[in-house]
């Protein structure tokens, strides 16, 4: 049996709210090297994210992966919780 591979991109991160229905909002932090100045830059977002079962909560680490349009800004689904905040 063949297994495919998915062309859809992966994140992770950490839910900055989950104050709405069925939606969290995910900070991703990645890390990006100045061409210039060889001096490494943080650079974050916020996605908007699918939860179907209002799993996550805030301050969870969790992993999301790109999928069709869900609503006008959500374009994101949870996959899992990776880390539940202490």
């Amino acid at each position: 049996m063949e297994t495919k591979k998915s062309n859809k991109r992966t994140f992770a991160g950490t839910v900055v709210s989950d104050k709405m229905d069925k939606t969290i909002t995910v900070l991703v932090s990645t890390r990006q090297l100045h061409p210039l100045y060889k001096k490494y830059i943080t650079r974050s977002k916020k996605y908007k994210a699918h939860d179907e079962s209002n799993d996550a909560h805030e301050g969870d680490t969790v992993r999301i992966i790109e999928s069709r349009p869900v609503s006008k800004d959500k374009r994101w689904r949870l996959v899992e919780v990776v880390e539940r905040a202490k």
